[in-house]
This record gives structure tokens, C-alpha cells and sequence, in this order.
């Protein structure tokens, strides 16, 4: 009874004296009904962003990495030599330097096919280790991205790493090589998600979303920058408000440096290169409106030019040269730009050298190789170009059998041009600056826009185009074509 209860009211209450009771009995009914649902029965809370339809991207309001789930295949690491660890080799140059045997001339039917694979559509190159192949793919049907680990024996797979991710057709989706040492593997995925696993049986170590995390701007076709494994980190460049190049353990995914970005300067296609200049190693990166160099130390920016900037796409990584020089060049007209990188800490200074036009040399897609003093690389006219370092054209191709406009990928081994064109036709170049020596040709690929880096094993090449993977034999007295 409360003191503003109507007497009126009070007294009709006190004239129904069976409704406390019949409210008690429901009260204990509901009780019941409760209970015989068993003591198993609990309360899900319902979490923002659950109810969204089946195949939506990524887990709720997280990482997709960490939402992903590894598959294991038949495959079985093979027992064969070779390492190609990661984005243009075992040194970052492109050239495979313990290579030898490998065939100077190929039979009618071209170099023996050990096996061929189908991968999701792009231009992503694979990375070998301990007679594993890493490649990052894409599965289109299923919407993940893969991190496929195939045998360098017959390309079977032995396990998958996949996490859900919602990706269009650009011209391809991959385009990154996974970078692997002897206990992790690391990649990016078109959207610029980075994962890392173990490198031998494929568990989930910890991943990354840089666009959510570090403020990516993810570059127009894609992700095309390969992570660096430098020591016990990996390198990443994300471009993010506050993180320009950064510093990720590879034993925990803790962020050790980060590299300030005041300018605001984007991820492009390009990657991270390690050079040496006035006895300070460093980190190079041509990044959307300029290159920077970085402390391998601390992250710290020790300096910085706009000299050197594309305005569609910077895909070619800078190559290093010997006296502090770096070599940049690129598509869309940009040509090539040589610099010279000085001085000492805090007081760095950047000369440019020489500049070229795209008539002389200007590779839109592939970083040119540095050999015996002379760099070589594919120019946007389709020939292949032998060039001095003070930039003269030491030859060219003949402009009969060109290379294509994009230009297909190469590397080298053993003092040989392995060199493709758009259409998947392999060329073995001798490696010498007198003069354009074709050893031989092979049509290996039935396919188009054969854009993806290479990758040598041992004697084994590792190829494709734009929805194949196919491994090679081009070691010296090693069979014939199957």
C-alpha cells in the first residue's frame, strides 16, 4: 500500500483477494517453462555487424587474417636444392649467385615441364624454401585470399592458409611474392592484408590489416609491395598517417619502429629496398609523391626527395648500386632517374646524377638487374636493354621479336637472361654487355599478360601468366620435354 493510493482503489482490491494468488502461480508456471529448457541453454549476446549475410567480408569488426583457417593438402615438401627466398632472390637483385650447370642450349620442344598448376587470375611470383613453393593467391569462387604452400616435387599442395576477403577483377587481383625465412613466411594480399605463418606447417603466427591498422590506402590495382624479411623483422611500407616504413617481428607481430610520415605519402606498387651508403645501411622507398631513405635502426627518416615521383603507378623497386647510387625507374613516361646518396647521419644529401627518357630506358613493371656493371631490364617499347651506368645503351633487343609493351618478367642465373614476354614465351639471353646474344626460345605458356615475377631453384623455373603456374628444367643434361 503506497500513501497515494485512492481509498476507492483500496477497497476494490481488498474485495479480489484471489489476484495475488493467481499472479504467484503464473510467475511459478513461467519459472518452470524456463527451467525445462535445461541447464544448457544460454543467452548469446547479439554483437553489431552479426546479422550480415553469409559470405560478408571478414570477421566482426576485425581482421580477416585472424578470422582464416588453414586446409592441408597431399603434398610433400621435395627433397632438392635451391632458394629463392622471396622478392627478387636470395639478395634482392634478381640474380639466383650460387646458380650453376643450368643449360645453354634447349631441345626443339623447349625446356622440360615438370609441372603445371591452375592459380586464381594475377601476377603474383612464388618463393622457394626447403623444397616448398609460397605463393599468394586469390580464390575468386570462394572470395579468400590463399597462401598456398605447393611441393617443388610435383606442385601438390601440402596446405593452404585462406581468410575471407571480397576482391574485383583489376586487371588480375595478386601481385605480391610471399617472403620466407627458415621459420616464417610472410605476405600481403591484394587489399593489404599481411599475414604471417609458420613457415613449415602453416599455423597462423599473427596478422595484420594495414588499412584498418595503420591508415593504407590500398594502391589503385591492388597490392603490389612484397614484404622484406630483414633479420628478425619484417619491413613494411603502409603509408599510413603515422607509419610511412615500419619494423613487424616476425616472432610476435609487435611493431618495433615505425617511420613518421608528415607528408602524407601513399603505398604504391613498388617495394622496400635495402642499400648501403657512406657505410650506413638503409632502407629505400619510392613511395607515391617521393623516395625517402630510412634508418634499418630506429626507422628514422634520414632523408628525403620529390625528384622522383610517377603519377599513375610506381611499380619498379629502386635497385642499389655501389657509392651510395640508386637506380629508379619507371612507366607512363618517367623514364629513369640515377642518384647519389651522401653524407652521413644528419646531414644526408641527395644528388641526382642523370636522368633518362623513356626512349632510353624506363621499365614499367619489372626492377632492372645490376650484372657486371651494366643494369639490365625491359623497356615499355617491348626490347630488352643492356644499359652503362652512366646510362648509355649498350644494346638492345631486335625490335622483331619484342617483349611486350608491359613486359614480361626475368632474372638471372649463371650469366643468363631468363626473359618472358607478354604471351608466355620464355627467351635465354646471354648475360654479356657486347651484344644481344639470344640462346635460345620457347613458347612455355599458352596464356597471356605473363607479368609475374620468376622464381629459380636450383635448377628449376618457376613461371606465369596470368592463370597458371608452371615449373620448369633448365639444368644442363636433364632430360628432354615431356
Amino acid at each position: 500500500m503506497t500513501p497515494s493510493a485512492p481509498a476507492g482503489k483500496l477497497a476494490e482490491f481488498r474485495g479480489r483477494p484471489f489476484l495475488p494468488v493467481a499472479a504467484a502461480l503464473l510467475m511459478a508456471g513461467a519459472w518452470l517453462v524456463w527451467l525445462s529448457f535445461g541447464p544448457d541453454r544460454t543467452l548469446t549476446p547479439r554483437v553489431p555487424g552479426s546479422d550480415r549475410p553469409p559470405g560478408a567480408e571478414g570477421p566482426v569488426g576485425g581482421n580477416p587474417v585472424l578470422n582464416g583457417k588453414l586446409v592441408r593438402g597431399e603434398g610433400r615438401p621435395a627433397n632438392l636444392p635451391g632458394l629463392w627466398p622471396g622478392f627478387r632472390g636470395p639478395d634482392h637483385s634478381g640474380i639466383d649467385p650460387g646458380a650453376a650447370g643450368l643449360a645453354r642450349t634447349w631441345p626443339p620442344g623447349g625446356p622440360q615441364v615438370w609441372w603445371s598448376v591452375d592459380v586464381g587470375e594475377g601476377y603474383a611470383g612464388p618463393a622457394v624454401r626447403s623444397g616448398r613453393v609460397y605463393l599468394m593467391d586469390y580464390d575468386q569462387e570462394k572470395k579468400q585470399d590463399a597462401l598456398r604452400c605447393l611441393s617443388l616435387e610435383d606442385g601438390k599442395e601440402i596446405w593452404r592458409f585462406v581468410y575471407p576477403v571480397s576482391v574485383k577483377r583489376n586487371h588480375g587481383m595478386t601481385r605480391t611474392v610471399p617472403a620466407v625465412s627458415d621459420k616464417f613466411v610472410v605476405a600481403m594480399g591484394p587489399k593489404c592484408h599481411v599475414v604471417c605463418l609458420d613457415a613449415v606447417s602453416g599455423e597462423l603466427k599473427w596478422g595484420l590489416d594495414l588499412v584498418r591498422d595503420f591508415g593504407t590506402t590500398v594502391p589503385p590495382w591492388y597490392a603490389g609491395q612484397c614484404p622484406l624479411i630483414d633479420g628478425d623483422a619484417v619491413i613494411l611500407a603502409p603509408g599510413g598517417k603515422d607509419a610511412l616504413l615500419m619494423a613487424v617481428e616476425l616472432e610476435s607481430g609487435a611493431v618495433r619502429w615505425r617511420t613518421p610520415n608528415p607528408n602524407g605519402w601513399k603505398m604504391t606498387h613498388s617495394s622496400v629496398t635495402p642499400i648501403t651508403a657512406a657505410g650506413h645501411r638503409q632502407y629505400v622507398y619510392c613511395a607515391h609523391l617521393g623516395v625517402v631513405g630510412v634508418s634499418t635502426q630506429d626507422g628514422s627518416l634520414l632523408w628525403e626527395t620529390t625528384d622522383w615521383k610517377i603519377s599513375i603507378a610506381t611499380v619498379p623497386s629502386p635497385v642499389a648500386l655501389d657509392a651510395g647510387r640508386v637506380f629508379l625507374s619507371g612507366g607512363y613516361e618517367a623514364g629513369s632517374l640515377m642518384l647519389e646518396i651522401s653524407g652521413d647521419a644528419g646531414q644526408w644529401k641527395v644528388s641526382p646524377l642523370f636522368r633518362l627518357d623513356s626512349t632510353v630506358f624506363g621499365a614499367e613493371q619489372h626492377t632492372a638487374i645490376l650484372y657486371g656493371g651494366h643494369l639490365y631490364g625491359m623497356r615499355t617499347d617491348g626490347r630488352f636493354i643492356c644499359l652503362t651506368l652512366d646510362g648509355k645503351v649498350a644494346w638492345a633487343s631486335d625490335s622483331s621479336e619484342p617483349f611486350g609493351r608491359g613486359g614480361g618478367a626475368y632474372l638471372m642465373a649463371d650469366g643468363l637472361v631468363y626473359a618472358f614476354n607478354d604471351t608466355g614465351r620464355l627467351t635465354m639471353i646471354e648475360a654479356n654487355p657486347a651484344k644481344y646474344t639470344p640462346l635460345g626460345h620457347a613458347q612455355v605458356l599458352q596464356g597471356r599478360e605473363s607479368w609475374g615475377p620468376m622464381a629459380l631453384a636450383g635448377t628449376r623455373l618457376l613461371v606465369r601468366d596470368l592463370t597458371r603456374l608452371v615449373c620448369l628444367e633448365v639444368g644442363a643434361g636433364r632430360g628432354t620435354n615431356k
